[in-house]
């Protein structure tokens, strides 16, 4: 007879740059490396039991989940220190009793699809590899560190055009983020890059 061993799984709560936002690492893979989810709303959860039932207290606003994290942005005045407690042992309860995460499980868009706009020339496309081959290489792991996420949207005369995700997403240090690290890396490594700027921020 097997002993049918129960899961133990460990969840710890790790300070993101948006006070906003905390990460919450499990030593289990939620999602496979370079897959990730951001959830803005619980409608926009519902491919995620997980995200669905975590948007029911009342304070959290926002879901991210990549690889073995999730991080949760929060709408209230109540510290960190007064939610990590309930937040962590939900979090720990759900994994052992094996709630699903995903009804589906994401998968990785198409880089072309991301990247790719119409009429765009192939001078255009291959600046365009460049910056997605320096985005996924040496910006997204640092950024993941951090509990978000960035990706690719468009690149025109110049001017790169990336998503925030995640902690990344309001958070007060993403522009200075954007600009003094992102944009510099990418104007020093791809010459034509004249300009970083992200979906929804204000510089």
């Amino acid at each position: 007879m097997t002993e049918n061993k129960e899961k133990n799984i460990s969840v710890y709560a790790e300070a993101s740059p948006n006070p906003e936002s905390m990460k919450f690492v499990l030593n289990q893979t939620v999602l496979q490396d370079g897959i990730s989810v951001d959830y803005p709303n619980v409608e926009a959860a519902s491919n995620s039991p997980f995200a669905q039932e975590l948007f029911n207290f009342d304070y959290v606003s926002r879901i991210f989940i990549a690889s073995n994290f999730v991080t949760i942005t929060k709408n209230s005045s109540d510290t960190w220190p007064q939610l990590i407690p309930e937040l962590r042992t939900f979090i720990k309860s759900y994994m052992e009793a094996g709630g699903p995460v995903f009804l589906q499980t994401p998968t990785a868009e198409k880089k072309a699809e991301s990247g790719a706009t119409e009429n765009q020339t192939a001078e255009d496309a291959e600046i365009s590899q460049k910056v997605i081959d320096l985005l996924e290489n040496y910006v997204r792991p640092a950024v993941e560190q951090d509990g978000g996420n960035i990706t690719f949207k468009s690149y025109k005369e110049g001017v790169v055009t990336v998503a925030l995700q995640g902690s990344c997403s309001g958070c007060p240090s993403a522009t200075i983020t954007l600009k003094s690290g992102i944009e510099n890396l990418l104007k020093r490594m791809v010459p034509e890059v004249t300009e970083v700027v992200a979906e929804g921020v204000t510089v």
